[in-house]
């Protein structure tokens, strides 16, 4: 999908501004005019009859990276973007060493313990990528290094290591990783953990992965040319004999994903669209066997499942009619009939069941109220339930994995805007809580330093929208703070109100920077969410206008001091919101920006296009072109004055194609009636989360802090 992925630390980017001085003294502030003349892409006409309309689109032809002339003009592009920002390089490099200083560079993760094994990650002084270890048994065993990701990525520009799962005989591990910075497509290796070599199997194109019971069994799933996960293949890995194929899903609104159940007795093969999902079960023990549906597949019911050994299985379950999703739980067999299953935990339209995790004397429920979430323990065999405290008005909340089914505890990791990530662990039948690890900040760091505020932002059509802010203590609330606002808004994925340690760069220089959770999202339930999406899509846009309305309302800014910042879907958030407002935003910090809607969404070849149309509509039905036509930010630029813009991209993204701000800009050039700096830089080298180097991303961090507080006049 388009949006924020895990590894996309990138687009969870807080930004910073800095303390405001005189913009007639500080002599720093340039016009667009006052640099060398910007690249111009040559107009070449593309006219689309769509629905009566005639839509002429002059830079169709960006698009196509294959272009010589495509590359040409990205190269000059980056040239002017190196020029417009030179004046800058002191400042990014202070930015970087401050940033790099909140990041302890050689530290441990907490060990987590799966199948006799503790695994962890380590990273070093200096070097850019993790260290994957693990111990046996205890964790005073020797360390055995699985995979230096630094060796593996020297000399490639690129290395996105996304994960690996060992054999249940613990002596082998299946990897994957691309040296593009695509994050839909990875090459799949094994590697003997005995002797640390690769063996000679290699798959490319694969998306998900899982061994059997017996070691030897290895399914995959790859993608087509759409890099849509439709096939699910089976191989043993030492045999050298061809893959077989097991399942092919079809319907090209969903994706298939394989995995493995916490008992380890079964195989799980989903097959899922935005909207509906199917499950099928496999015996891990019998890998040649027929994967059988666990019910059959119906439109517009949702559900996973988890297996219990004695209960059967428990079923996190939403439809049309429950929309928050329910559970219940099903027995070992006969569970195609939904007769025999029991309704373990009812439907609440003002709690959103999130995801639950099944031990084998206890379940853990991730449940969200009023935009925050919770975390409740249900014992098995009495059903008496607990609830975990947290005492901020304000915070985020992670269950973490926890692999081991006999496991008497669960981990979860909590956070708030000014308090650093915490790893905790939880003793369910003691209820004892105990820290594992605390997030360090080597340059030193003091919540009490600052005030965190949630607040409700009134929404166009009444509707409250919630929103977070951090500030430094002793902030004044007369109109004058610079001030970033991010959000995301899609897709159901919730803005949660993390910390950032690089927005205190920003914060300590008396910055404001908030969080607003528009609709689009899930922080209000479900129901939040529907209300953001297809034919009520605005409602994302107007929600994130209402919320910068709010700050300029209640004296925290105004809007040349307001900037504002999303990516992937969340740059369609910010140029949504900056052709329907251009007044109210001093600088838009657009990254990877899905902003050519209706191109991308009427083109069936692209990644991610067809499983999206329940996310966005399918253009090719007039209601849906309409609505969409009416907020793409490519085809609704006009010839007022906007924002200063900085908008990125990578020449790799799968998700978002580079050609989007590459479009983006152009047309912005063409059109737009101001002086100010529309900045367009690409990754030449990269895909959707920009570099994959831990302190490569620090720089390009430092860049667009740098572009902000340039823009803003703000040079210190």
């Amino acid at each position: 999908m388009r949006s924020i992925t895990t590894i996309a630390a990138m687009l969870l980017l807080s930004t910073f501004v800095i303390f405001a001085q005189n913009k007639e003294t500080d002599g720093m502030i340039k016009s667009q005019k006052d640099y060398r003349t910007p690249p111009s892409a040559e107009k070449k006409p593309v006219t689309f009859k769509e629905f009566g309309n005639t839509r002429v689109d002059n830079y169709f032809w960006l698009r196509d990276k294959k272009d010589p002339e495509v590359i040409k003009y990205l190269e000059a592009e980056n040239v002017y973007a190196e020029e417009v920002m030179g004046h800058t390089k002191d400042l990014q490099n202070k930015l970087y060493d401050e940033m790099k200083g909140r990041i302890k560079e050689q530290d441990n993760s907490v060990p987590y313990l799966e199948n006799g094994y503790y695994y962890y990650t380590r990273t070093e002084t200096g070097k850019q990528y993790g260290i994957f270890c693990r111990k046996k048994g205890n964790l005073n065993a020797p360390e055995e290094i699985m995979f230096n990701v630094n060796e593996m990525a020297e000399g490639k520009p690129t290395f996105l290591f996304t994960g690996f799962d060992v054999t249940p005989d613990n002596k082998y591990a299946a990897y994957t990783f691309n040296t593009t910075g695509s994050y839909a497509e990875f090459d799949l290796k094994i590697r003997d953990l005995s002797t640390g070599k690769d063996l000679e199997f290699f798959v490319s194109g694969v998306q998900s992965v899982a061994w059997a019971n017996d070691s030897k069994t290895i399914f995959y799933v790859i993608g087509n040319e759409a890099l849509r996960p439709y096939q699910l293949l089976r191989v043993d890995a030492f045999d050298g004999k061809k893959a077989v194929l097991v399942y092919e899903e079809k319907d090209e609104l969903f994706n298939l994903g394989i995995g493995l159940t916490k008992t380890r007795d079964f195989l799980t093969l989903y097959s899922g669209s935005f909207t509906t999902t199917e499950v099928m079960l496999l015996d891990a023990n019998n890998p040649t066997g027929t994967f059988k549906p666990f019910m059959p597949r119906k439109k517009d019911v949702e559900y996973s499942i988890d297996h219990h050994k004695k209960d059967g299985f428990y079923i996190l379950y939403k439809d049309d009619k429950s929309k928050n999703s329910k559970v219940y739980l099903a027995p070992l067999t006969g569970y195609q009939d939904m007769s025999t299953w029991k309704e373990i935990i009812a439907h609440d339209p003002k709690v959103k069941i999130e995801s639950i995790d099944v031990f084998e004397n206890f379940m853990a429920v991730q449940e969200r109220t009023e935009g925050l979430r919770k975390i409740k323990t249900i014992d098995l065999s009495t059903w008496v339930t607990s609830w975990l405290d947290f005492p901020e008005a304000v915070y985020s909340l992670y269950m973490s994995g926890t692999p081991e089914y006999n496991s008497k505890t669960i981990r979860y990791t909590y956070t708030s805007m000014n308090r650093p990530w915490t790893t905790y662990e939880y003793a369910v039948k003691d209820k004892q809580t105990t820290i594992l690890k605390v997030q360090e900040i080597p340059s030193g760091f003091n919540p009490d330093d600052y005030v965190v505020e949630r607040m409700w932002a009134p929404a166009k059509d009444g509707k409250k929208v919630p929103m977070a802010i951090v500030y430094k203590k002793g902030l004044k609330k007369d109109g004058n703070n610079p001030t970033l606002l991010y959000s995301y808004g899609s897709y159901g994925s919730s803005t949660e109100a993390n910390f950032n340690s690089n927005v205190f760069s920003l914060v300590d220089r008396g910055f404001i920077y908030g969080i607003a959770q528009i609709r689009g999202g899930s922080e209000l339930g479900e129901e939040w969410y529907d209300d953001g999406k297809l034919l009520n899509k605005k409602n994302t846009f107007t929600d994130f206008i209402a919320c910068a309305e709010h700050l300029v309302d209640g004296k925290y800014t105004k809007p040349e001091k307001l900037a504002i910042m999303g990516g992937s879907a969340g740059g369609l958030l910010v140029g949504a919101c900056v052709n329907m407002r251009p007044d109210l935003f001093n600088v838009v910090l657009a990254i990877v920006p899905f902003v050519d809607v209706i191109n991308t969404m009427n083109d069936e070849t692209l990644p991610l296009t067809t499983q999206e149309w329940e996310q966005w509509g399918n253009p090719k039905e007039e209601k849906y072109y309409n609505y969409m036509l009416s907020y793409s930010p490519y085809d609704n630029i006009k010839g007022v004055k906007y924002p200063n813009i900085l908008a990125t991209g990578g020449l790799n993204d799968s998700q978002v194609g580079f050609h989007e701000p590459a479009k983006f800009v152009a047309k912005l050039r063409e059109l737009k009636k101001d002086d100010n700096i529309t900045v367009l830089k690409i990754n030449m080298e990269s895909g959707h989360g920009g570099a994959s180097g831990r302190f490569a991303r620090l720089k390009e961090v430092a860049y667009q802090y740098a572009f902000l507080m340039d823009r803003m006049g703000l040079m210190q």
